[in-house]
Order: C-alpha cells, then sequence, then structure tokens
C-alpha cells in the first residue's frame, strides 16, 4: 500500500471498482473492469475453475458466458506489457496544506479548498506564487445506489443559481474535528457548518446526478435520489459484495473424485478423446486412471468442467452433505486434491459437555473461490445465511458489460463439527427458548422497520446458537493454533435437522496453510470447553447479559453480545457480527434457563 500497490486479494474483498483508496501522494478510484489490463497469454493460467459457483453467478450478473480470473499479476519485467489495473484520480477537490488563521478574538484555523484545475501535481501556487503541497478532500456525496462525486462546494454555501467567484476555504472551529466545528466559508462572507451536509431533511447536497467515475466519462445514469455525505475513508464508504463456496464434490462418483485429484495436473486441458489418450501416457495419470476405461473418464471429465451435478441446490447444503459423509480417520491416509476430509474418532473428542456433538470432522485440504459481483454503498448486501446472493437486491456495476468476474482462490485447512438434530429440537421446545426467541425476532423487526426494502429475513434460533458457538470457539482456538484470530472464518450450517459450523483458515499461495488448525482441531474438546467458560461472564457484565435487543435498539440484531466477549474480526465473520447471543448457548448471570450447553 506504501508504494501505491495492493495485493490481488485486496482487489476482490476490499478494493475493488468503485472504491476509493488512499495512495501515498494522492487517492483513487478503482476503475471497472473494462479498465483492467491482462496480458492474453496468460489468461488460461488464472482463469479460476469452479463450476457451481459460475453457474449461482450467471444467473446474478445475467452473463451466459461468465468467466472468472484472478486479478491482473504485477510484472517485474523491466520492458515488454505489463499487466496492471488503472485508477483514475478521485475527488478533484484539495485542501492546501498551508494554514491561516481567521481575525482575533476567533483565529480559526484555515485552509483553502482548490479544484484540480488549479494545482500543478500536488502542488498548489498561491497569490505570491509560494507552492504549497495539497491533499484529496475527506468528504464526497454518495447515494445508496452505489453512484459517487465531488461536492458542489459553491453551491453547497451560496446555494444554487449564484456564481460567486471568490476563494473558498475549510475552517476548523474546534479541536475534536466534529462536523459541527468544520465549516465551509467563501470570502465574500457566506458560510456554512458540514453538519448541515450531514442532514438529509435539509437536502443541502442536492439530487444525485448518478455519476460513476470508475466506469469511465459518459458512464452517468439516471437516479435523482437526495446525496448523502460520505467521508472516503469510513467503514460505510464501500461494501464489496462477494460469493464464496468451498470446492467439494457435489456427488461422491469414484471417477470423478479421480478426475478432480488429476484437475489442475492435465485433465483440465484434456479437449478431446485424443488428448485424453496422450495424457494417459503419463505416470502419474495412467496410475490414477488404471482399470477405468477412457470413455467413462471423458464423461467425467465433462461433468466437473461443466459443474452439472448439483449447480442447482443451495451452497451450503451441498457442502454439509460432503462434510458429513466424511470418511473415518485410518492413520495411513495422504491429504490429496483440492478437498481432503476424515472423521476424527469418538474416542478422541468425547467429553461429558460434547454430548451434543454428533461428528467432528478434520478437513485437512480445502479450497474457497470468491468472487466479487458488485458493491453498495452505505450499507452492506452480503449473501444470506445460506450463502445465496439475492436476485432482488442489484449493486452498482463492476462493468458496463460483464463477461467476467474478478475472483481469488484460498487453500487452506479447517475443521467441521455436527451438532445432533435431537438435541436441537429438545433445546427448541424449551419455554425459556421460546420466550428468548421473541425478544431477538422483536430485535429483528425492529431494525426491519429502520430499514426498508432490505429482504434480509429472520435467520431463527439454531443460527444464533450455532454463530454464537463459532465465535467463541474461533477465539478459544486462535490462542494456541499459530493464526491470528483475524485469518480464521466461519461458516455456518443451520437448515431443518442440518446443524454444524465450519472453522477454516486459507491462503491465496497454492500450498495453502501449514496444519496448525488441524493440531488444534484434534484437541477440540478441550478448547470447546475453554468456549463455553468464556461464555459465562462478560467483562461488561451486567449490562451485556441484560441486554434486550427489542428495548436497546442500538444492537437490535444481539442478544446478549458484544466487544468484551462475543464480537470478532469482521473477515472472520459471515454476517459482519450480526445475530449472536450467548444466553442461547450457556448460562450467564442473568440465568434465564435458554441455554443449549447445560
Amino acid at each position: 500500500m506504501s508504494s501505491g500497490q495492493l495485493r490481488a486479494s485486496q482487489l476482490v474483498t476490499t478494493f475493488g471498482p468503485g472504491a476509493m483508496v488512499d495512495l501515498p501522494d494522492t487517492s483513487a478510484i478503482i476503475a471497472g473492469l473494462e479498465f483492467w489490463s491482462y496480458d492474453r497469454n496468460t489468461i488460461p493460467n488464472i482463469e479460476i475453475h469452479e463450476p457451481r459457483l459460475l453457474e449461482k453467478l450467471k444467473k446474478i450478473v445475467k452473463a451466459p458466458n461468465l468467466t472468472l480470473l484472478l486479478p491482473p499479476p504485477a510484472s517485474e519485467a523491466p520492458h515488454g506489457f505489463h499487466p496492471d489495473v488503472v485508477a483514475w484520480r478521485f475527488p478533484e477537490w484539495f485542501i492546501v496544506q498551508h494554514t491561516e488563521f481567521t481575525p482575533a478574538p476567533f483565529n480559526f484555523r484555515r485552509r483553502r479548498l482548490v479544484h484540480l484545475n488549479s494545482i500543478d501535481g500536488n502542488y498548489y501556487r498561491d497569490d505570491d506564487k509560494k507552492r504549497h503541497s495539497v491533499v484529496p478532500v475527506r468528504f464526497v456525496r454518495a447515494c445508496p445506489k452505489g453512484h459517487v462525486g465531488d461536492i458542489d462546494w459553491k453551491a453547497f454555501v451560496h446555494g444554487t443559481g449564484v456564481n460567486c467567484t471568490r476563494n473558498l476555504w475549510m475552517e476548523e472551529r474546534g479541536t475534536t474535528g466534529d462536523l459541527a466545528e468544520v465549516w465551509i466559508t467563501c470570502d465574500c462572507g457566506e458560510e456554512r457548518a458540514m453538519s448541515q451536509a450531514a442532514r438529509l431533511e435539509l437536502h443541502a447536497l442536492g439530487n444525485c446526478n448518478g455519476s460513476r467515475p470508475w466506469l469511465g466519462q459518459g458512464s452517468k445514469e439516471s437516479c435523482g435520489l437526495p446525496n448523502r455525505l460520505l467521508i472516503r475513508s469510513a467503514s460505510n464508504a464501500y461494501f464489496p459484495q462477494l460469493m464464496s463456496v468451498i470446492s467439494i464434490p457435489d456427488k461422491h462418483s469414484p471417477i470423478d473424485d479421480v478426475v478432480r485429484v488429476l484437475w489442475d495436473d492435465f485433465l483440465s486441458d484434456v479437449e478431446s478423446m485424443d488428448d485424453l489418450a496422450r495424457y494417459r501416457k503419463k505416470p502419474t495419470v495412467a496410475l490414477r486412471l488404471e482399470g477405468i476405461a477412457d470413455e467413462d473418464v471423458y464423461a467425467a471429465i465433462g461433468r466437473v468442467r461443466s459443474g452439472s451435478a448439483g449447480q442447482d441446490r443451495p451452497i451450503k447444503e451441498v457442502e454439509f452433505e460432503a462434510l458429513t459423509e466424511a470418511k473415518d480417520e485410518m492413520g495411513m491416509d495422504v491429504p490429496e486434491g483440492i478437498f481432503f476430509a476424515r472423521s476424527l474418532p469418538k474416542a478422541a473428542w468425547n467429553a461429558p459437555w460434547m454430548g451434543v456433538i454428533q461428528r467432528v470432522v478434520l478437513v485437512h485440504r480445502l479450497r474457497e473461490v470468491v468472487a466479487q459481483v458488485g458493491f453498495t454503498r452505505f450499507e452492506a448486501a452480503g449473501p444470506d445465511i445460506q450463502g445465496e446472493l439475492s436476485l432482488n437486491v442489484e449493486p452498482a456495476p463492476l462493468a458496463l458489460g460483464i463477461s467476467w468476474l474478478p475472483a481469488i482462490e484460498n487453500r487452506g485447512e479447517g475443521v467441521f463439527i455436527q451438532i445432533n438434530p435431537d438435541a436441537v429440537s429438545t433445546w427448541l421446545d424449551k419455554p425459556a427458548v421460546k420466550a428468548r426467541g421473541e425478544k431477538l425476532a422483536a430485535g429483528f423487526a425492529a431494525w426491519k422497520a429502520e430499514h426498508v426494502g432490505s429482504n434480509r429475513e429472520f435467520p431463527g434460533l439454531p443460527y444464533y446458537l450455532l454463530h454464537s458457538l463459532s465465535h467463541l470457539l474461533m477465539t478459544a482456538i486462535s490462542l494456541e493454533c499459530g493464526y491470528p484470530a483475524s485469518s480464521l472464518r466461519e461458516r455456518i450450517y443451520s437448515m431443518p435437522g442440518h446443524y454444524g459450523i465450519l472453522i477454516y483458515t486459507g491462503s491465496t499461495d497454492s500450498e495453502g496453510t501449514l496444519g496448525g488448525l488441524i493440531m488444534a482441531a484434534r484437541d477440540i474438546r478441550r478448547h470447546m470447553r475453554r468456549a463455553l467458560d468464556m461464555g459465562l461472564l462478560c467483562s461488561n457484565d451486567p449490562v451485556c447479559a441484560y441486554h434486550e435487543p427489542s428495548r436497546h435498539d442500538l444492537q437490535p440484531l444481539l442478544g446478549s453480545a458484544c466487544h468484551g466477549c462475543m464480537l470478532v474480526s469482521e473477515t472472520s465473520c459471515e454476517q459482519r457480527n450480526e445475530f449472536l447471543d450467548r444466553a442461547l448457548l450457556v448460562a450467564t448471570v442473568e440465568a434465564l434457563g435458554a441455554e443449549f450447553f447445560t
């Protein structure tokens, strides 16, 4: 970042098209996909094959010939073509880094507000021809459709229809940086506080003109929504809309499994029976395909390439099926392929507090593919609890015409814990659990009333339970597994009769991770005990334990959960630290009697 560069994964998960980025000397907005340049000779090497995800994305973006590509790789070659991602300077208004003071008795600090046309590079020359550095202004305007643009500062101060050409200044009438203490003034005497720009009812920033600077010139569209004030570096300035899958078999056909193991080595290039005959002569391929007819192998290659099996099924349903069907660990198994999971014998994890656990699976190898579909501002629009993106949400586009989407693949490891569905059913019938569910549902209803148009649905008490357990378990495991807590991630499986959590980690490195999570998972009963003990008492108790989402509206989607106990890094959580309640997991100081683990 310090040299003006971004990692490939950041261009998908954090700074995709339309994102505003602070560079060492200026700020910029990442251009749309039409302005990402590739070396065409490397396209076959950077295309990501994940048929199950691809079929889902084709329906969302309505592109039948969609492909997934890694962001352009950086080139260190001194000559020749250099792949790159274009970024345009944005915003076009700057603050001069030369402080002046207003006359006594106020002595307010103020700095000139100048347009891009008035500067030379990163410098501005004042009336005395002295050169001063400039920095981009931190305020822009935007709307919920993702449109963004510069604030019309002259109109903001003077109102529309006034053609004043005097100098504009940004004054700081305090030391807190609060918007009420930041004023935009003009040499003509007009002035206005930035706090008024944040009040929608004042309509201080006018209506949106549909500007989409990341898509290039001439890309405006009709809009007309009221503009909102947006701080460039704020967390609500950019929410990438991501969709991910774990690359695991949809069906356990032995031939398909063998083809998947050999897919990256040779078989992905097979286009004809002649190609297959040539590749079967290689020792590794010949050993794996021994005894299997060419016709059967070729048919399996077609199925793997097209993803025809299970492509219409919910993402997490397919993953749960494969995880729960993992074979028992034999001790001599060698992990291979992109997905390799083995069930840990019950004797290795059984304990009194593990009675509601049905199965523990060690996922030695997994591959996660993450693709960006679009982005939003102000409000996030991510996948639902089943990992599916809503077709009703229209994110801001990544390009004027979509033929491919940026994606990355992470290779790593994980541990899957399946919960006994009978235990969940018995727990749901408890009167205390039903009473707690009514309060959580009331909190969700309050949130829904404030987010008109949202398509989110109440996830149900099993999701609250599993999500809370996952957060505590990630925290407990991170203390010993050798990976930072922010590198652990979760996938919650909450479907009628199917309950489980997958805690995993991954790296964009082709070799994956180092096995620390698998080693920690072999001692899962100790980590589970620690996680449950952590949930009993929070440093913010009794305030945390007695929090009621239906009454304390600042956190309407949380029960007994706060930064002192349940909340984790947002890179780890699949629901942005929402839908959590440790009162459903263990007995808190409130003693509701709704706990699952007794």
